[in-house]
């Protein structure tokens, strides 16, 4: 399988693993806020919010994951944000 060999830019098993309903997975979220798949953050990515209406947004994961998924619509519960200072914890340096 081709996701085997692909070089992620991101140590994204750093980030939790965070299921809908968790304390943690209720928050607030902005256009432009940096946020990953709570439940499977290694195959989705990291992704930028780029639309949002009601309780859902659309998110820009410009193929950062697994998976190479470029645009996919998320219900808020299931997006969790990262801190843009936090980003230096989970970059891989080259």
């Amino acid at each position: 399988m081709a996701t085997r060999n692909r070089r992620l830019s991101y140590r994204l098993d750093l980030l939790p693993v965070i299921y809908p309903f968790h304390r943690r997975a209720s928050n607030s979220l902005q256009l432009g806020d940096l946020v990953y798949y709570g439940p499977s953050p290694e195959y989705y990515g990291i992704g930028e919010i780029v639309n949002s209406e009601d309780n859902f947004c659309v998110v820009d994961f410009r193929g950062t994951g697994l998976l190479g998924i470029q645009k996919d619509v998320f219900s808020k519960k299931y997006l969790i944000p990262i801190h843009k200072l936090d980003l230096g914890h989970i970059l891989k340096s080259t």
